[in-house]
């Protein structure tokens, strides 16, 4: 059975790198990394060797600028140590059949490279945003979260309602037209909605829409299925105990699955 290999991008501001790693651990990667961006640039760290990456979430240069915009310039116009575009690395692994998840952060940074969500085969071409959260405030609760049993997404396969934590500022979707709204919800790229936790159905109702993205949507995926941006942090939900509930007995099903399906995934297609 051959060994996975997972690459965490760390630096800029990022914060969950560590629970990242640990997650893709306890989901059975041989080897977990973690990364400085920096050192992609200087050629001590090369995708190629790498078949899962992660864009863990964050504070990419302090928001500054908007939710990791400045990342994004600096992932589209850095070369590395041989003068090689970086885009071409990441566009090589991507081609390669290996998986990306970006979470929050790593979200808005898929979404700003146009990595996500890659309609008619567009990579690198910004189809969609990420925006203030229609509250105006940073959110930070549980949601319940609804897979879309029709996404090609490997990571939510044969997921039911999941209850994962949010903490962000700026997860509202916004696309270009409300007809590349339509075009996802019927080419199945969206993963994941936010649900209603009495009905199980998307919702747009605040609280358990946390941010006022449309069509409920809290992950989109790419026609490949193999990228994954979702607002929610899976990785902060690694252990029972770190569910608020844990206590009375709730055991709702862990973010951990999330990486174990991309894990899965792996053995059978490397």
């Amino acid at each position: 059975m051959p060994a996975v290999h997972t690459l965490v991008i760390t630096g800029y501001g990022t914060n969950s790198h560590m629970e990242s790693a640990h997650t893709a651990r306890l989901a059975g990667s041989e080897r977990v990394d973690i990364v400085h961006f920096s050192d992609l640039l200087a050629g001590k760290t090369h995708l190629k060797d790498y078949h899962f990456l992660i864009f863990p979430g964050g504070f990419l240069d302090g928001d500054d600028l908007g939710a990791a915009q400045a990342a994004s310039m600096r992932w589209k116009y850095s070369t590395d140590a041989s003068g090689r575009p970086l885009v071409d690395s990441l566009k090589e692994f991507l081609d390669a059949g290996k998986l990306l998840l970006g979470i929050c952060n790593g979200f808005q940074l898929l979404v700003k490279l146009g990595v996500l969500p890659a309609l008619d085969g567009k990579r690198f071409e910004r189809q969609v945003s990420l925006g203030h959260n229609d509250s105006a405030r940073y959110e930070d609760r549980w949601v319940f979260l609804k897979p879309n049993p029709s996404s090609p997404c490997v990571f939510t396969k044969g997921l039911e309602m999941m209850h994962i934590p949010v903490r962000h500022g700026e997860g509202k979707l916004i696309p270009c037209d409300d007809a590349l709204l339509d075009r996802l919800e019927k080419e199945n790229l969206i993963a994941l909605q936010y649900a209603d936790p009495q009905t199980g159905e998307p919702t747009q109702s605040y609280p358990a829409n946390p941010n006022g993205s449309p069509r409920a949507i809290a992950g989109l995926t790419d026609p490949t299925g193999r990228i994954l941006g979702l607002m929610p942090h899976p990785e902060a939900f690694h252990h029972v105990t770190n569910h608020p509930a844990w206590t009375r007995g709730e055991l709702d099903p862990p973010g951990t699955l999330l990486f174990l399906n991309a894990i899965r995934y792996l053995r059978e297609n490397l």
